[in-house]
């Protein structure tokens, strides 16, 4: 087992210095060399899945990496049902997403950078999952937010991308500062980063700094998983490619935060405390993001905003103690997001770049298997029944209700309830409503070819099925929670009765009411009028630019810095700091030029200059 683990992250890290070192010999092959190593990845972490469900766990040590007195690490993983799933997820979905690149990306002229990325990308990410102790988690987790600016900004000639790029990367560099001030206080406070050692002496913590330690690691959570107030990087991360957006902004990096705090639920239930700021942060995340998510009009912006709201469930459900409901929804959100993500980049492949759902409809006559896997992807997103969707949403509401978190369900039901009208929104203005794209533009609609449309067929089979294969509810615990018993104990008896079938009933009426309504407004010519995405009102503008969060920041923070730092450079720099420079430069100048006046070149005042001396010597010694 030990050997498939460690090829896990070797085959992707092997793909990217191949193409890094050689992308101008791979050139336009470089897929060759990238899709061939994830699906060696795939195959390992599939055959490492195989013998964690036979009951094995595996830890092992790489090497030493660093000893400084008595602080001591080493590059060591570990194998677990939790981190099992999520290199299956990993792996897998990025394998799809790397066959679907090679048609999105045939003909950019970065084709081997962008692949090179990617593999970089799929390496950090698994080294994250298989990382052993707190400090290789925060390498890596470093590590994949510096391959999300790299992506972010693949079209760093486009101003809009590079500027996403950074914003990307500040926003991040502020939850990780608090990340990475939790692992120092864990250091301090128990003596170890190793998860085991840690783990187990978590109950010797005060819950007092168990809330702070805990704290600042769900600070680092916020800012990789675009939780409030750290979201704002992740819709302007849109300017990357479609792909991008699919494997690091809706599949896995940014689930990363949902991980670490699953990961860390020692350390959380110790504070207590901490775990309601993560169920209440989540929640008020979701129902936040879903409500701008109404009135976007492109398609990718609207698809990250429902990823911030997705997210936001995950943490809720974390912060409940419903772990393994948690992580099946991180599953299924994987597998439906990834195939909404692409599914849009299908749709902005046939029309040439076009992303305004305003200049869209029409398009399923066109594109029948995009239409009809992109339709299987929102029904799970809006929560349809049967689908996979339904299964981790459901869970997470009954988790709710059950723990007697009435306003927490509350809230979740609400977005719940807006998510479906937006996701109906996006898929009927896109494929079923009367096209409103231009006549040239729909001369040219074509449907995409099949390396990218069959990735679509897969993550569409995975939404259908997965909820029937593991989600089913019993009065033992879903399939997957019983899976995840050795990390996240299930607690028997949590379905059944008449509250879990009534939650049920409301969750069907509320995914029916978004249906109904979105049909209502954007189904017939005569709603969809030109001036959609124009407010209309206060609440429709306040919507629109996302409730003003990024002018607040500019208020706020960015013009008061770019502010203080103006001044530093314009008045402060030249003034104090250059004038105390000069000022010494012109004080030793001057003291040179006053010197100067002694050195006359007669030889007269030299020997006047030395009888003084002398008559200066000798009055000294006769007055002694």
């Amino acid at each position: 087992m030990s050997t498939a683990v460690w090829l896990i992250p070797a085959f992707p890290l092997a793909g990217a210095l191949v193409n890094a070192l050689l992308g101008r010999v791979t050139g336009r092959r470089a897929h060759l060399v990238a899709v061939p190593a994830l699906a060696a990845s795939f195959a390992a972490a599939a055959l490492v899945f195989s013998r964690v469900w036979s009951g094995e766990v595996f830890t092992g040590s790489l090497y030493p990496w660093i000893t400084a007195g008595a602080f001591k690490t080493a590059v060591s993983v570990q194998v677990d049902q939790l981190s099992a799933i999520m290199l299956l997820v990993v792996t897998g979905v990025g394998f799809l997403i790397h066959v679907y690149s090679v048609g999105y990306m045939h003909d950019d002229p970065g084709y081997a950078r962008f692949f090179t990325y990617l593999n970089l990308f799929v390496f950090s990410m698994t080294m994250l999952v298989l990382a052993s102790n707190y400090l290789l988690l925060y390498v890596f987790w470093e590590a994949v937010g510096l391959c999300s600016y790299l992506l972010i900004g693949f079209w760093y000639e486009r101003p809009a991308a590079a500027q996403a790029g950074k914003k990307a990367f500040i926003v991040n560099r502020v939850g990780d500062f608090g990340f990475g001030l939790g692992v120092m206080w864990l250091w301090t406070a128990l003596g170890t980063l190793d998860y085991a050692g840690v783990f187990a002496r978590a109950g010797t913590l005060t819950p007092a700094a168990a809330t702070g330690i805990t704290l600042l690691l769900f600070m680092g959570a916020c800012g990789k998983s675009a939780q409030l107030p750290l979201h704002t990087w992740l819709p302007d991360a849109m300017e990357g490619p479609t792909p991008v957006s699919a494997l690091i902004h809706a599949a896995t990096m940014v689930t990363a935060g949902v991980y670490m705090v699953a990961r860390s639920h020692v350390l959380f239930e110790r504070s207590g405390v901490a775990l309601e700021v993560v169920a209440w942060v989540g929640a008020a995340t979701a129902l936040f993001a879903a409500t701008i998510g109404l009135v976007q009009t492109d398609i990718k912006r609207v698809l990250a905003y429902s990823t911030i709201s997705q997210l936001g469930y995950m943490f809720a459900a974390v912060g409940v103690g419903a772990y393994a409901a948690g992580i099946f929804h991180l599953v299924t959100h994987a597998f439906f997001k990834a195939l909404l993500f692409l599914g849009a980049g299908s749709v902005i492949h046939a029309l040439h770049g076009e992303q305004d759902l305003r200049r869209m409809g029409g398009l399923a006559p066109r594109m029948v298997p995009t239409a009809v896997t992109m339709t299987i992807g929102a029904l799970g997103l809006a929560g349809v029944p049967g689908l996979a969707g339904f299964f981790s949403k459901d869970a997470i509401l009954e988790a709710a209700y059950e723990g007697h978190h009435l306003g927490l369900w509350s809230v979740l039901l609400l977005g719940a309830a807006l998510t479906s009208f937006y996701t109906f929104r996006l898929l009927f203005l896109t494929f079923y409503c009367a096209p409103h794209m231009s006549r040239e533009s729909a001369h040219h609609v074509h449907e995409s070819p099949p390396v990218m449309t069959v990735p679509l067929a897969v993550l569409a089979v995975l939404t259908v099925v997965a909820g029937f294969a593991v989600g089913i509810p019993t009065a033992e615990g879903t399939a997957f929670a019983r899976f995840l018993a050795p990390v996240f104990p299930v607690e028997a008896g949590e379905h059944g009765g008449f509250a879990a079938y009534a939650l049920l009933l409301l969750s069907v009426i509320v995914v029916a009411a978004g249906f109904l309504l979105a049909g209502l407004f954007y189904m017939s010519r005569a709603a969809i009028p030109e001036t959609m995405g124009r407010p209309k009102n206060p609440l429709h503008a306040l919507l629109y630019d996302a409730w003003y969060v990024d002018r607040l920041y500019d208020v706020l923070v960015v013009r008061p810095i770019l502010a203080v730092s103006v001044f530093l450079a314009g008045v402060f720099d030249t003034t104090v700091l250059d004038g105390a420079v000069n000022g010494v430069g012109r004080a030793v100048v001057e003291w040179a030029q006053g010197l100067r006046r002694l050195q006359t070149g007669y030889v007269v005042n030299y020997a006047l200059t030395m009888l003084l001396g002398a008559v200066a010597i000798i009055g000294f010694l006769l007055a002694r």
